[in-house]
Order: C-alpha cells, then sequence, then structure tokens
C-alpha cells in the first residue's frame, strides 16, 4: 500500500513538473555539465597518483602537472556552469509554478475562499514552491552525479586493489543503516515544520489583515499569545531537527575518520609490502572522499524529496479545485432587459436555506430596493446576481436566458458594485478607479466621472492627486471619500446594471448627502439594485421588495407597501421617530 502511495506521489511530482513546462533543453545541458564535472573528479584521484608517484621517484614531469591543474579547472569551471543552469532551470520552474497557482487562484469561485484560510494559501504559493525548487536547483541533480561518483569511484577502486576497496566498503551499509532511519526522521519532522510554518503565516496574514480592529478592542495580548504558540511550534521542530543534525554530522564524521584511519593503517602496510604506491594510497583516500560526501547527502536528498512530495499533495489539493470558466457560454448582448428570480433557492453546503422560494422581478432602467431585517438573504441575492453562488434549485434569468448559460466575463461586464465597505486596494486612487477596466481611458474621462461622483475637488485637493497612494484597504481615506472612488469605478466601468450594497449606511450626514448626490448619477438610465437599512433612502424607488427569513413578503412602491405590508409599515414608523 505504502508503495503504490509513494508511486502516486512521484507520479503526481513529476506531472506537477511537466505542467510547469520546465527548461528541457536548459537542464539536459546541466545534467551533461554536471557529469563532465563528476567525471573530472573521477579523474583528479588518478592524476594525483601518477604526480606523487612522479614526485617520489623524482620523475616529476610538466606535463603531468598540466593535466592535474586542467583537471581541477575543469572541475571548477563545469561545477560553475552547472550550478547556475540548475539553479536558473529551478528558479523557471519555479516562476511557471507560482504564475499558474496565483492565476488558478485568482479564478477559483467564492465558495473556495469561504472554506479556506488565505495564510493556508499564500503558504501553498510561497514556502511549498520554494521547496519544489530547492528539491531540483540543490539536490536530484547532486544525488544523480552522487550516484556517478559512487559508481566510478568504486569500479576505479576495485581495479587499484580489490581487497583495499573491500575494506573500505564495509562500513558503507553500517552508515546507510545508520543514515536511512535518520533520514525518515528529518521527513516527519520537515513536514511538520511545513505544518507549523502554514499556521503560522495564517495568523500573521489574519492578524496583519485588521490590525486596527485588533488595538481598537485592546486584543494586542490575545494575538501576542497565539502568535507565540505558533512560534513556539516552530522553535519545537526547529531544535528537533538541530538535534537530528546533532547526531547526524558526528556520525558521519566518525565514519569518515574511521575509513580514513582504516585505510591508512591497512594502505601503509600494503605500502610497505610493495603491493601499492604512495601515490596508490593517496588515490585510495582521495576516492573514500567521493564515495563518503554523496553517501550522506543521501540522507538530506531524501528528507528534501519527501518535504517535496508533501508540497506537491498540497500545491494539487489547490490546483484540483475547479476553476470559475469565464468565457463558456453565451455571450450577452442585451442590456435592457429584466432580472428575473424564479423560484430560487439556496443554502451554503447543504445547510439550512438561506433563500426559500425566492421569485421577483427586476425591471430595466428602474430602481428596485430590496428591503427586511438583517439576516434575511438580501446579501445573497446580490452573490446570487453576481454569480459567486448557484442556486440550490429554481434559476435565475435575464432577456430569457439562465444566467448560469451566459458567459461569466460577458455577464460581469453587465455589473458594476458598491458595496457598504468600499474597499480599496493597496495603491494609488488611479489604480483603484481603472481596477478591471480592460480599455485605454483618457484623463477627460476620469475626470468627468470624477465630477459625477463629486469626488474630483477633494482628490485633486491633495498633494498628488490621483497618484495618491490610499493605503491598506483605503485606511489614508474617509468613509464617504472611499464611497465616492467606489461610484466613480462603478460609472467608470459603465456597466448597465448597479449593485448597491448599504452604499451609505455608514456615513455621516454630511458624507451621506455628498455620496447621494453621486449616487443619483450614477443611478440614471441604469438598472439599479439596492441593499438598504435605512427605508428613507429608498422611499424613491420604483418598486421595493420586502424580505422576511429568505422569503418575499412583499412587493410595491413605497406607498403601496405602507399600505398593504404591517412589517415595512413599522420599521418605516420606528425609523422616521428614531431620526
Amino acid at each position: 500500500m505504502k508503495e503504490k502511495e509513494a508511486k502516486l506521489q512521484f507520479s503526481s511530482f513529476f506531472n506537477l513538473l511537466k505542467k510547469s513546462q520546465p527548461p528541457v533543453m536548459l537542464l539536459t545541458i546541466a545534467v551533461i555539465i554536471s557529469l563532465i564535472e563528476t567525471a573530472a573528479s573521477l579523474i583528479v584521484p588518478l592524476f594525483t597518483r601518477e604526480f606523487v608517484d612522479q614526485f617520489s621517484a623524482g620523475t616529476l614531469e610538466g606535463r603531468m602537472i598540466s593535466l592535474l591543474i586542467g583537471a581541477f579547472f575543469l572541475q571548477a569551471i563545469a561545477g560553475g556552469v552547472s550550478y547556475y543552469l540548475l539553479a536558473y532551470s529551478g528558479q523557471t520552474i519555479v516562476a511557471n509554478l507560482r504564475r499558474r497557482l496565483w492565476k488558478h487562484i485568482l479564478h477559483l469561485p467564492i465558495p473556495y475562499y469561504d472554506n479556506h484560510r488565505t495564510g493556508e494559501t499564500i503558504s501553498r504559493i510561497t514556502n511549498d514552491t520554494n521547496v519544489v525548487k530547492t528539491l531540483i536547483t540543490r539536490h536530484i541533480v547532486t544525488a544523480i552525479s552522487g550516484f556517478i561518483s559512487i559508481i566510478g569511484a568504486v569500479i576505479i577502486l576495485l581495479l587499484l586493489d580489490w581487497r583495499m576497496t573491500v575494506v573500505m566498503l564495509s562500513a558503507v551499509p553500517v552508515m546507510l543503516l545508520v543514515i536511512i532511519p535518520i533520514g525518515n526522521k528529518m521527513y516527519k519532522i520537515a513536514k511538520g515544520t511545513q505544518k507549523e510554518m502554514a499556521n503560522f503565516t495564517n495568523v500573521l496574514s489574519e492578524v496583519l489583515a485588521d490590525v486596527r480592529l485588533i488595538k481598537a478592542y485592546r486584543a494586542e495580548e490575545g494575538e501576542e499569545k497565539k502568535g507565540e504558540e505558533k512560534i513556539k511550534g516552530l522553535f519545537k521542530f526547529g531544535i528537533k531537527e538541530a538535534k537530528i543534525q546533532a547526531l547526524l554530522s558526528p556520525l558521519i564524521m566518525l565514519a569518515l575518520m574511521g575509513m580514513l584511519v582504516l585505510i591508512i593503517g591497512y594502505g601503509g602496510v600494503r605500502v610497505a609490502s610493495g603491493a601499492l604506491s604512495a601515490g596508490d594510497l593517496v588515490a585510495f583516500i582521495l576516492y573514500l572522499f567521493l564515495i563518503i560526501i554523496p553517501v550522506s547527502q543521501f540522507a538530506s536528498f531524501f528528507a528534501e524529496l519527501q518535504k517535496a512530495m508533501g508540497a506537491t499533495e498540497r500545491i494539487q489539493g489547490i490546483l484540483q479545485h475547479e476553476v470559475e470558466d469565464l468565457v463558456a457560454g453565451i455571450e450577452m448582448r442585451a442590456h435592457e432587459k429584466a432580472i428575473t428570480f424564479d423560484n430560487v433557492h439556496f443554502s451554503y453546503e447543504n445547510k439550512e436555506h438561506i433563500l426559500k422560494g425566492i421569485s421577483l422581478t427586476i425591471p430595466p432602467g428602474k430602481i428596485t430596493a430590496i428591503v427586511g431585517p438583517s439576516g434575511s438573504g438580501k446579501t445573497t441575492i446580490f452573490s446570487m446576481i453576481e454569480r459567486f453562488y448557484k442556486p440550490s434549485s429554481g434559476q435565475i434569468t435575464f432577456a430569457n436566458e439562465d444566467i448560469e448559460s451566459l458567459s461569466l466575463s460577458s455577464w460581469r461586464r453587465q455589473l458594476a458594485y458598491v458595496s457598504q465597505e468600499s474597499p480599496l486596494m493597496p495603491g494609488t486612487i488611479k489604480e483603484n478607479l481603472l481596477l478591471g477596466v480592460d480599455r485605454e481611458v483618457s484623463d477627460e474621462e476620469m475626470i468627468y466621472v470624477l465630477e459625477l461622483a463629486n469626488s474630483k475637488e477633494f482628490i485633486f485637493g491633495l498633494p498628488d492627486g490621483v497618484e495618491t497612494e490610499v493605503g491598506e484597504r483605503g485606511i489614508k481615506l474617509s468613509g464617504g471619500q472611499r464611497q465616492r472612488i467606489a461610484i466613480a469605478r462603478a460609472l467608470l466601468r459603465n456597466a448597465p446594471i448597479l449593485m448597491l450594497d448599504e452604499a451609505t449606511s455608514s456615513l455621516d450626514s454630511n458624507s451621506e448627502f455628498e455620496v447621494q448626490k453621486a449616487l443619483k448619477h450614477a443611478m440614471d438610465g441604469r438598472t439599479t439594485i439596492v441593499i438598504a437599512h435605512r427605508l428613507s433612502t429608498v422611499v424613491k424607488a420604483d418598486q421595493i421588495v420586502f424580505i422576511e427569513h429568505g422569503k418575499v413578503t412583499g412587493t410595491g412602491t413605497h406607498n403601496e407597501l405602507m399600505e398593504s405590508h404591517p412589517l415595512y409599515k413599522k420599521l418605516v414608523e420606528q425609523q422616521f421617530i428614531a431620526s
């Protein structure tokens, strides 16, 4: 079973590399040059043997010195070139892998983000891809060349003196018996370290994203403890790894020194008897290093290989999630058409239904307000229109076409969205205005939409104008300023359907007045859907839809609902009295 699982892991790993478009020619050249380096390293002891024997006999030739120096230079140059080419190939593979992951993650549907923590996803893109890169650039070819080095060294040693070779190699199985279990232990520690690192990254990303909330509630101490726990976890794994290394290094050194003493002692006897020359003994010692060093590196290689297998499994876990297909479906052309919900039910992951048989029609070019108590499903309706989620049953149509049959790209181009928070991306005001715009926008057009959104005056009053940095999530601007920039962004998108989710609920009266003026321009001539708790803002809507517990319980104008819908009338009266 374990063997089958290992084969599947290897298959998955190489499939991942294949799809990451490795530079095959460059890798081939790197491997060939690495083999040349290995060949040069195998020749050096032979030349050294001749050098020592000639020097001992007083017959040292200039040609031998030249050959020895040439072999050293060939080994050094080949080593440098192969290292660079391997590093370049590894960086290329990991860059392609990260591009593929980044593109995939950006196109994952919203339910993925509902079920996965941000830090975990970040760790897949950064830490796990780095593990794959390390294996490629440092360990795979080193393992191949090391294996060839061992085979070549053993063959040459057997030809030189098979008795000494057998004596020397008798220590290798003992070393392997020690190194392989230690390598397995290192794998488990490395896997645990990767998991702890993902958890720590998750804590960092979540805390830093909401640092103002934490400070406002004086929650630093609690978050400090959470971070401390993760740091302690990483520390423990680091100490475990240090203990293994502290055990492994002396064992390898002990084995090396033991073999050296054995070869020098036994070899000295062989030299004294005339069975070996002094040059042969020096060559034996050099070949010993060509065997011991790769053997000691195998433990590290297998540990890194296992880490890469685990990283591959986690990366593939993301890549196997189905992404949104932006182009499949009917290219949408009709604009002035109604959006219709026909008996739509929806629940998150088979839990209790949030929408329970919603049926409503949103007429084109009109203002439709969706109102009702908190938790009644208003924002979920917006999510359904944006196709963040699919109905559990029923359908949503546009121009008598199920919106699921329309191409996602062409459908979302028809929508402009202004939310209650109006989040801004880190960067400049201009970059935020142009978010998702796939056409050239002139300065005149930008100034025009800023005027319509009542934001030109305050933006051009800033020292850097539209090039002003807005900070993390737009924190350098006020709520009203962010809202007006969001409205300008929606106007610049020039979409026929405008969606406003509590666009003024968090503003003071002055900011609300400015935003309302901007919204009036934005809604002109568009199909507008408004979610509102503050009912005074939607009394002039062409249609008001009242939602309760996931059901439509009333539809009509303000006056009609005041007469026919007791709860609507009660809420209106409560809000007007409160104001």
